[in-house]
């Protein structure tokens, strides 16, 4: 008898086990998350850095020119600190901490994502030292690719490029103004004098934004190569918007609606949600007003905005009356060749806030095919994540460091170099590609946290240094993670937390 009952409670364990092991910690997940950009860091690193093969750089930045560029993020495999997508970055993990504050907040992780939201916006406001003036990009993108080194040990040219009232750039500054608002709002609860501080650097940018009408990269021309920028309309509604929610003034709400159509935000119907392309997120946040019950005079516009959020949704969700995105054989979305995952994770955390503002509203998405419930909304954010934590035809992890298998062999100059604390001789130029670039072997440093290029439209992927296209992180594909893996850990409880204790 005893027997008997050993063995049912055996075969218990192994069965709950086995579930637990198909389910994913987002928890660590989003722990990871945060150590990438621990990883990003230029600057002097602090003494509680938790990644220890990084080591103080770029301390030099911003001196020729006679200003303190000190700090900031690397953007990715490089170090150009990009100013457009690193704002982006910054702008989703504001966002990220005020809609699920509750959420990372009960994970103990609130105090590790400000420092990351901190470490950036400490920065933009050093970048920003007069009201018409924004320090927007450190670093030449085509110099720094000739080089394969460590940040540490940097050869390549710094000089510091900026926007003014004759070289305007009203969609970095508007996005920055966007982040700095939003994080002003996730600082708030904490610190109110910083807080403050955020929004007045947000308000004047966004005004120089306005009032100094230009494409960033016309002015300057060395960012045009890696990013792009398809217009700045999208910009100046997305600062407006995360400034109206951070001050509860009209004028900013108005600006909003008096420029919904002549700025296409009412116009643009998108499947696509990144760094250049914000008009889904405005289309979402803008939403929740409506939603609210605090349209007021402002409803019929607001719904029409509602409704371009709705394409969206129903767009990822493949219930748009055929004009859906792209879907590959394995479930994820896909946008284009170049680092895919950032579009998937970006429009999984969309998609994640669009069913808390629809079920806090009490209310059901409307598509062409059928009236969704927010519940399908968030099966799709999950259905996202789950794909980049391995739950794909390859069953690999595309969050470095995350699970038994993930990409090793990262197109990230730091990883792939032995660290300066272990190889104490500088790495050149051109031997990094000689010594490290070309190596069979996988990087001596795991970049934890690193959310990949990812695979391609046929759920094809290849581990190789070279190809980064698909290996090379990013920090605007990391930014959503943080958000959108706090929400899905306090959803779905604690996976691989049971412990069994049998007497």
């Amino acid at each position: 008898m005893k027997n008997s009952i050993f063995v049912v409670l055996l075969i218990d364990v192994l069965l709950l086990g086995t579930v637990t092991s198909s389910a994913f910690n987002y928890g660590e997940a989003l722990d990871k998350s945060l150590m990438f950009f621990e990883a990003q860091r230029s600057g002097k690193l602090p003494f509680n850095q938790r990644v220890k093969w990084r080591g103080d750089s770029g301390l030099k930045d911003g001196l020729a020119q006679g200003v303190n560029l000190v700090g900031g993020y690397y953007d990715a495999g490089d170090h150009v600190k990009f100013g457009l997508p690193m704002a982006f970055s910054v702008t989703m993990l504001s966002w990220g901490a005020v809609e699920f504050r509750k959420e990372i907040t009960n994970l103990d992780q609130m105090g590790q994502t400000l420092w990351a939201i901190r470490w950036g916006t400490d920065y933009f406001m050093k970048a920003h030292p007069q009201p018409n003036v924004l320090w927007s990009q450190v670093g030449d993108g085509i110099s720094d690719h000739y080089c394969w080194e460590r940040a540490e040990d940097m050869t390549t040219s710094r000089t510091a490029y900026k926007l003014d009232e004759s070289h305007p750039g009203s969609d970095l500054a508007g996005e920055t103004a966007a982040a700095l608002a939003a994080s002003a709002i996730a600082f708030k609860p904490y610190n109110s004098s910083y807080s403050s501080l955020l929004l007045v650097h947000a308000k004047q940018l966004f005004t120089f934004a306005d009032r100094y009408r230009g494409l960033y990269d016309d002015s300057i021309p060395s960012a045009k190569q890696f990013y792009t920028s398809s217009g700045y309309s999208d910009e100046l509604l997305w600062a407006a918007a995360w400034l109206y929610r951070a001050t509860n003034e009209e004028y900013y709400l108005k600006y909003v609606m008096d420029n919904a159509v002549y700025m296409g935000g009412t116009g643009w119907a998108m499947k696509e949600f990144s760094w250049d392309n914000k008009y889904a997120g405005v289309q979402i946040l803008l939403s929740k007003i409506l939603l609210e019950g605090h349209g007021g005079a402002y409803s019929s516009t607001l719904k029409q905005y509602q409704a371009k959020a709705d394409y969206f949704a129903c767009a990822c969700l493949q219930k748009n009356d055929g004009y859906n995105a792209y879907l590959t054989p394995g479930g994820l979305l896909y946008v284009r060749e170049w680092n895919n995952l950032q579009y998937a994770s970006s429009a999984a955390f969309l998609l994640a806030v669009y069913s808390d503002y629809l079920s806090a509203a009490n209310a059901k998405l409307t598509c062409p095919d059928g009236q969704l419930q927010p519940q399908e909304l968030f099966n799709f954010a999950k259905s996202q994540a789950d794909y980049i934590l391995g739950k794909n035809p390859k069953s690999m992890s595309y969050l470095v460091g995350y699970g038994s298998k993930y990409p090793t062999h990262v197109h990230h100059r730091g990883a792939s170099i032995a660290s300066v604390f272990n190889l104490h001789s500088v790495v050149g130029c051109v031997e990094g590609f000689d010594l490290w670039y070309r190596r069979s072997e996988g990087n001596p440093n795991v970049i934890y946290g690193a959310l990949v290029g990812g695979p391609d439209k046929n759920d094809d992927f290849s581990d190789d240094r070279s190809n980064y296209e698909q290996t090379e992180p990013t920090l605007s594909a990391c930014a959503p993670l943080v958000g959108l893996f706090s929400k899905l850990q306090t959803t779905n409880g604690n996976p691989g937390g049971l412990i069994f204790s049998l007497s």
